[in-house]
């Protein structure tokens, strides 16, 4: 490819809305530009990129047994109905109507349709298993769009579904694809960890992301350092533990005033008591129901856990007017004594409190001295706050660590979640009719471009990995009015090219120093540099990655850079 007519436009400058190094560069070095909030257009550049992390995806998911499709973006609302997802999808999900009033969706993912495929098509356990995919633009009407295309309305995403029929035979296509995304991401050059996480709005029993390690990633994983343990903050297990009370004797409980004193920090500083003395709670409504949820001060409760307590559709926290009607108190003055009608849940670090403290369920009032089971009842004991660095591994007893991530990939057991809502059922052996067991497995292909160039980049530019990189090689001849740079430069592209290798001639009319600014921005993992030592039949190669570079011989460039490119 000629740079002088290539649609590459670079910029000196970050741009103004940029917020993190990958949306910076994705911009300077002309890989896209951002058409609205959220939305993106690829442009050459970014395509390349886009395509090579395709190719990968491809040529791991057929090594696999996955089998190709596209299906529409555009989907009935009555699918997502039947499985409960329209509402219970929430306001990510854009809505649309034709016409004729009726109702679809642009599709965030696609197990409505793809189920719908297989019950139409499938009857005898003779077809199963199979394992379909595509890749596809994908829509989600992203409350706060961020971070270039990490957190985008409209991306790019491979989505794969498999069928089998039983467990067993989940289990087996599950590995499958966990083991194809292990070898997708090592080949894309990157640094990630495959943790436990929670299923979220698509369902199912058994899951893991695949968390490229990063600073700015919007996800905390906590894992071990001695063992295997990982796991997204959503999901990591608090391993309950015996706790020594603060105190051995057990007061009785008194009430005390406490005038505008609503958070669990002005509480512990106008009694002077450590915040874990204190107990917070905290009232939701699952699916209509109210629900009090206690945990200890210094702590911070999980809502998936708890939503996942009572496998709840909707966790809402209450409103004050809800709060008024079940409980007959105000936010800030919650209490679990003398609730009635409303199921309470505790973390199992309250269960150890021993003279603790707690709302009043009265306005400017808490109780001290309050021992659970004496002066409260709990319906249910179990794990519901965040780990905490410093807690101990539910695997090893080790000492659990924090890390940042950007999630580039997640896969699920759906089970038969889908299948049964759907109808998408087959004959056993026996003449009878099960329900097929089912497994979803994505990748973020946009915002894996975005997670490659948080780890890939220097204070120049992008260093791209070989295996994604858009050209193999960029050749700067450095005075384009030099004749003999120029020919050089031409015999050693058309040399290149013919071996097959993707090669940028840089063949403006610009200044040496443009030219290499413009090449360590955009990345490219081998620079050859035409100049003045060729008439002595010599040329400088940089390796992007490194910096190192060294002048070699023009006869021996190919052999020199098919071996670095192996290694590199």
């Amino acid at each position: 490819m000629r740079q002088q007519h290539y649609f590459l436009p670079t910029l000196r400058e970050n741009p103004a809305e940029s917020e993190t190094i990958s949306h910076q560069l994705m911009i300077r070095a002309g890989l896209a530009r951002q058409l609205a909030s959220g939305i993106y257009s690829y442009l050459p550049l970014g395509l390349r990129v886009l395509q090579n992390i395709q190719r990968i995806v491809r040529e791991e998911m057929n090594r696999a047994g996955a089998q190709e499709l596209v299906m529409p973006a555009i989907q009935p609302a009555e699918l997502w109905q039947e499985t409960g997802r329209w509402d219970a999808y929430g306001p990510e999900l854009m809505r649309l109507k034709d016409r004729h009033d009726r109702n679809f969706v642009l599709g965030p993912t696609h197990e409505e349709v793809i189920t719908s495929i297989a019950r139409d098509e499938v009857r005898s356990y003779k077809k199963l298993p199979f394992n379909l995919y595509q890749i596809q633009t994908k829509y989600r009407d992203e409350r706060r769009p961020r971070f270039g295309v990490i957190r985008a309305r409209e991306f790019i995403m491979k989505d794969a579904y498999s069928f089998d029929k039983d467990s067993e035979g989940l289990d087996k296509s599950y590995q499958a694809m966990y083991d194809a995304y292990v070898r997708i991401f090592t080949r894309c050059g990157l640094h990630f960890r495959a943790v436990e996480a929670d299923a979220g709005a698509i369902g199912g029993k058994g899951t893991h992301e695949f968390m490229v390690l990063s600073e700015i990633g919007e996800d905390t994983i906590a894992y071990c350092s001695s063992c295997s343990y990982a796991a997204n903050l959503e999901k990591a297990e608090v391993v309950k533990q015996e706790v020594q009370p603060l105190e051995e004797r057990k007061l009785s409980i008194e009430k005390v005033s406490t005038p505008n004193v609503t958070t669990i920090e002005e509480l512990s500083e106008f009694l002077s008591v450590p915040r874990e003395k204190v107990i917070k709670s905290l009232l939701y409504v699952a699916d209509g129901q109210p629900v009090l949820a206690l945990i200890r001060g210094d702590h911070e409760l999980n809502e998936i856990k708890l939503k996942n307590v009572f496998d709840a559709n909707v966790l809402e926290m209450a409103t004050p007017e809800q709060v008024k009607e079940w409980i007959n108190s105000s936010i800030g003055y919650i209490g679990p004594i003398g609730v009635t009608g409303v199921k309470i849940v505790a973390d199992y670090a309250v269960e150890s409190l021993v003279n603790g403290i707690t709302g009043a369920n009265e306005e400017g009032y808490h109780y001290v001295n309050v021992n659970p089971g004496i002066d409260f009842s709990v319906h249910l004991y179990t794990d519901l706050r965040n780990i905490q660095e410093g807690d101990v591994c539910p695997h090893c007893s080790d000492i659990i660590q924090f890390a940042k991530g950007i999630e580039v990939g997640h896969v699920f057991k759906l089970g038969t979640k889908y299948s049964e809502k759907l109808g998408a059922v087959f004959l056993d052996e026996n003449g009878k009719e099960q329900p097929m067991v089912m497994g979803c497995y994505g990748i973020g292909i946009s915002r894996t471009i975005a997670a490659i160039i948080e780890q890939n980049h220097d204070e120049n530019g992008i260093i791209w990995p070989v295996s994604v990189a858009p050209f193999h090689v960029h050749i700067i001849p450095v005075n384009m009015k030099q004749k003999n740079q120029v020919l050089v430069a031409e015999e050693i592209y058309q040399k290149l090219k013919n071996t097959g290798l993707e090669v940028l001639l840089d063949d403006r009319q610009e200044r040496a120093g443009v030219k290499f600014n413009d090449a360590d921005l955009i990345g490219i993992p081998i620079r050859i540099t035409v100049g003045s030592k060729v008439d002595e039949g010599l040329i400088e190669l940089k390796v992007r990655k490194t910096g190192e570079s060294r002048e070699i011989k023009v006869d021996e460039l190919v052999e020199q850079i098919q071996s670095l490119l192996e290694t590199i």
